[in-house]
Parts: structure tokens; C-alpha cells; sequence
């Protein structure tokens, strides 16, 4: 999931642009992890040193391992390591966007750390995305009215993104929350929880993005607005607030009730009194939205 994160915080600082992302997101889903990336985030080669060992592989027929060890920057023990520990999905997106000569090797190394010290995150939990870690990346990312995020919204948006993940694919990169007051719908599906944590929760979707969204949500191929692409969006829905329903009495002893979702009004426009966030998500397909209306908070 870091790698959502990670989009998000190259492209809040205008490093790259929103199609730039898009494509390597895309990419970073067919492609395998170079051994240079895995050392750099490891610590145990620099960007200059690299960039040396990739300009030694033009001359000489041998694997990026073994210069970098006959170089003396990497022991057989260090690549043997970095080959078999686990790979965080950052590290591709990183990658794709150095191949597509977007930033250098020096620049992702940079932004490795920054970004590191920015979420206070230690080497260990960024390479191993423990969920404790990912509890801090969604309160840092979620900065809403200046207030703490609650711990069932932390839960909420946590099962969210785990759910787009699960259910639709990774290669999505969310746009910070705002503040909404008023929102015009495209194709908005809305659903209430009801009890001690109550909240108004909506997907919309423009529909020319529903068609690839339901697509990929049931693993088939649609190819018009049907009735089979609004019951999928309804169905992603509830999926997503009964599985957070059942978290909450698992989790915390809470029980909560779950109403039947409910197609808003097309192009209609959607109006909020209560505190209310609305959180893009961008695909390569195109951009989702999900509203959520905070009836209270405890």
C-alpha cells in the first residue's frame, strides 16, 4: 500500500505530474524489481554507485550482482539478502518512473528519506508495511479539519484502501481529503452505518470509469452502462461497509447497523450540514469518489 501513499506524495510536491503517475503505476504492476533499487533503499549502495555499476554492465556481459560485488559495494551475503527479503511496492513504482527518466537514481534515493522522515517511519516499518505503520501513513495522509482521525476512521479508510487493493487493483493513487459542502453527483451509490460510530458513506463514479470499475471488480469484461454495472457498484459498496461492520464488533465490541444502499440522483446535486469529506482515488481508467458524512464521532 505504500506505494499509493508514495504517488500521492510525489504528487503533492509537483515531482510528477498526475498522467506521469498514472503511467508508472501501470507499469510497476508487470515489472520485476531491480537489484540497484533494492540496494539503494537497503542502504547498502548509493546512487552514484549505481549509476556505475549500470554503466559497467554496457561493457561488460555480466549480472548487476556480480560487478557490484567484484566492486566491492555489495558482499555475496548483502545480495543474497536483498534478492530474498520482501519487496515493498514502492520501490517498482520508484523504479518506473527512473526508466522513464521522470527522476534519477539520486533523486529516489532523496526521496526515499525524506519521505521516510516525513511519516515517521523507520527503515524496518517501510519495507515490511506492519499495520502499525500503515495506521501512520493514513493519519499523515488524512490531515482533516486539524483534528486527530478517530480510531474507526482510521479503520474505515484503512479497510478501504485495502478493499481497492483486494478488490479492483493497486495501481491507484488517492488524492487528499477535503472538506465538501455540496458535491455534484455522476453515478453516486450511498449507504448509511448506523449506531455508535454513524456515518453516510458514497461512491461516485463519472460512467464512463464504472464500466472499467465493475469490470474489474467481478473479472469480467463490460462494455456498456447495464444493469450488471450499477448492481456491482451498489455490491463493492456494502462489501466494503459490512466488512468494516463486522471489524467493529470483532474488533471493538461495537454493533452497528447497515442500510440498504441507495442510487442518489444522477447529476443531481448532493448538499451536506454535517461534517463531510471527499476523497478522489485515481485510476488509469479514470477517477472514483467516496464522501463520507461523519454524523458523529466518538
Amino acid at each position: 500500500m505504500y506505494a499509493q501513499f508514495f504517488g500521492n506524495y510525489l504528487l503533492s510536491r509537483n515531482i510528477v505530474t498526475r498522467e506521469q503517475l498514472i503511467e508508472a503505476m501501470r507499469k510497476k504492476s508487470s515489472s520485476h524489481i531491480r537489484l540497484g533499487t533494492l540496494a539503494i533503499h537497503a542502504g547498502y549502495m548509493t546512487a552514484s554507485e549505481v549509476n556505475r555499476v549500470i554503466v559497467l554492465q554496457t561493457h561488460e556481459d555480466k549480472r548487476f550482482g556480480e560487478i557490484a560485488i567484484n566492486e566491492g559495494y555489495l558482499t555475496e551475503l548483502q545480495v543474497a539478502e536483498l534478492l530474498s527479503e520482501q519487496k515493498p511496492d514502492f520501490l517498482l513504482l520508484g523504479q518506473a518512473l527512473v526508466e522513464d527518466g521522470i527522476i534519477d537514481h539520486e533523486q529516489f534515493q532523496n526521496l526515499i528519506i525524506d519521505y521516510q522522515s516525513d511519516n515517521d517511519l523507520t527503515a524496518f516499518e517501510y519495507s515490511t508495511e506492519t499495520k502499525e505503520s500503515i495506521r501512520q501513513m493514513i493519519e499523515h495522509f488524512f490531515v482533516l479539519a486539524e483534528r486527530p482521525l478517530s480510531t474507526h476512521e482510521i479503520s474505515l479508510y484503512h479497510l478501504l484502501m485495502n478493499s481497492l487493493v483486494r478488490f479492483i487493483g493497486d495501481d491507484f493513487t488517492p488524492v487528499p481529503p477535503i472538506r465538501c459542502q455540496e458535491y455534484p453527483a455522476n453515478y453516486c451509490v450511498s449507504q448509511e452505518i448506523n449506531g455508535a460510530f454513524s456515518v453516510h458513506t458514497y461512491l461516485d463514479i463519472p460512467e464512463s470509469a464504472c464500466i472499467d470499475f465493475a469490470s474489474r471488480y467481478v473479472g469480467e469484461t463490460f462494455t456498456e452502462f447495464d444493469e450488471y454495472v450499477r448492481a456491482s457498484l451498489e455490491d463493492f459498496l456494502n462489501l466494503l461497509n459490512g466488512l468494516f461492520i463486522v471489524n467493529m464488533s470483532n474488533d471493538c465490541s461495537i454493533e452497528l447497523t447497515l442500510d440498504p444502499p441507495v442510487v442518489e440522483e444522477t447529476e443531481s446535486l448532493l448538499t451536506f450540514q454535517e461534517e463531510t469529506y471527499l476523497l478522489p482515488i485515481v485510476y488509469p481508467f479514470g477517477t472514483i469518489y467516496f464522501i463520507i458524512t461523519l454524523h458523529n464521532r466518538k
